[in-house]
């Protein structure tokens, strides 16, 4: 498997047992491919299988629209500077309803214009426990209000799992296209 990033090459046949087995569960996913941290994951097949499964479910199961996780998850990467969560997330919020000016402000970090109240929450939650690794009581009760126990339990859990996929993915150097017009984020690492 090839990666184009600080990994080593691992070849498909050089896979172990437990590799193989997570590498076809990823892919019969809903995922459907091994990109993004997956590709650092597999070298840990026990790590891979776990991340997998509170990835999916909180990309694709939480009670939060997808309009709202994409939201959160463009926040993490921008916070981040993660240029494959970023690259990979961006088109997604915009096809679920995240306005290019909020896209565009979370890119330049800048306060967003947002329109929609459920937006603004989940940014400030987001910004707050980054920014200050915690969220104060008030928004804490809004975000309660607005989302349940659950609902808030819920979007920790993605911004958690989000920020792990950011940090692999800048960790390995792991690029969807280092030549792709779509890069956010100048990489300054030893001189880059």
């Amino acid at each position: 498997m090839s990666n184009g990033s600080r990994l080593p090459v691992l070849p498909e046949a050089d896979l172990n047992a437990k590799q193989k087995q997570v590498l076809q569960e990823i892919l019969q996913g809903p995922r459907g491919n091994l990109d993004g941290p997956f590709l650092a994951w597999i070298h840990s097949p026990e790590l891979a299988n776990r991340a997998q499964h509170l990835g999916a479910f909180c990309r694709y199961d939480t009670q939060l629209p997808t309009r709202l996780t994409e939201l959160a998850i463009l926040t993490t990467a921008a916070w981040w500077r993660s240029q494959a969560e970023w690259q990979i997330h961006e088109p997604i919020a915009r096809k679920n309803g995240i306005s290019s000016d909020v896209i565009d402000a979370i890119l330049a970090g800048a306060p967003p214009p947002f329109v929609e109240q459920d937006e603004e929450l989940v940014y400030r939650v987001t910004q707050g426990l980054y920014s200050t690794r915690r969220v104060d009581t008030a928004l804490y009760k809004d975000a309660e209000m607005h989302f349940g126990t659950a609902g808030v339990v819920e979007l920790t859990g993605l911004l958690g799992y989000y920020a792990l996929v950011a940090m692999t993915l800048n960790i390995f150097d792991i690029h969807l296209d280092k030549n792709c017009e779509n890069r956010p984020f100048e990489e300054t690492v030893d001189g880059d």
